[in-house]
């Protein structure tokens, strides 16, 4: 496939994703590296690469949330630039990797940039939403939403693919062994990090033995992910359901409390 080709797939994965899961569908997750990653895959040939690529760059994105609407980096320009890289160039997911946080950091201060640009145009839509006309203002909301909101990020993301995945392989090509081998340790340790920020925000008391079960059952016992995520389903399953159950019982004993007193105070 040529490097044109996928840089026209890639715009137009991008523009649809951007475009269809914040905007149509509100919020569906489908701007992740997971789901985008194996969609960009199949379309550019290597659908094995997409599902190892997905589930790298997930691990490093899904820590990263926005606070107060600034998003630290965009995963979804990120996914696109360092899948179509690693399998346009057949280099390794660890330098594809290496290279989709700077990428994603760049796009984020890119649409910051222009989503101040969108944000002057609110006394228009205020003015277009009391105009008593629902049918003109979803109009003009469709056309600024599918087609004008997404140019700026989608031509960034053609002329990248186009002209600058052949400069930035040669560029990594000409760095010297020692360099590859510390961004390929810079990629593995974005992994932890991501896990760590996820954890750091979900860690409880509660759950934290269930942290060191899992790494006791990876690296001393040798289980394998699968095996190890079907027990830790089965664990909160019953858990879940434990919970309930305690949560039905409070109930049924207050509702037996509060008619027992009811019956106390009518017989007096």
């Amino acid at each position: 496939m040529s490097i044109m080709t996928a840089a026209v797939i890639g715009t137009i994965v991008y523009w649809v994703i951007y475009v269809l899961d914040p905007y149509i569908i509100s919020w569906q997750c489908l701007n992740r590296p997971i789901v985008i990653a194996p969609v960009l895959g199949l379309l550019l040939g290597d659908f094995q690469t997409g599902i190892i690529m997905g589930a790298a760059l997930e691990s490093i994105f899904m820590g990263i949330s926005a606070i107060g609407g600034q998003i630290p980096a965009d995963a979804l320009s990120a996914t696109v630039v360092s899948v179509s890289y690693t399998i346009l160039t057949g280099a390794d997911a660890e330098t594809g990797l290496a290279i989709a946080l700077p990428i994603g950091t760049v796009m984020a201060s890119v649409n910051s940039m222009f989503m101040s640009l969108w944000s002057a145009m609110a006394p228009y839509w205020e003015k277009l939403a009391v105009s008593g006309k629902p049918n003109k203002f979803l109009t003009h909301n469709l056309i600024f939403s599918c087609i004008i909101s997404p140019i700026p990020g989608a031509l960034v993301m053609f002329f990248g693919l186009a002209f600058g995945v052949t400069g930035l392989n040669n560029a990594l090509a000409a760095l010297p062994p020692f360099v590859m081998a510390g961004l390929g340790a810079a990629s593995g340790m974005m992994i932890a990090i991501g896990f760590a920020i996820l954890t750091s925000m979900i860690w409880s008391k509660e759950v934290g033995c269930f942290f060191f079960v899992g790494y006791v059952m990876s690296k001393i016992l040798g289980m394998d992910s699968l095996s190890i995520a079907i027990i830790g389903a089965a664990i909160a399953i019953t858990m879940f359901f434990r919970e309930k159950s305690m949560i039905d019982m409070k109930k049924e004993l207050m509702a037996a409390g509060v008619q027992s007193d009811d019956g106390e105070e009518d017989f007096f």
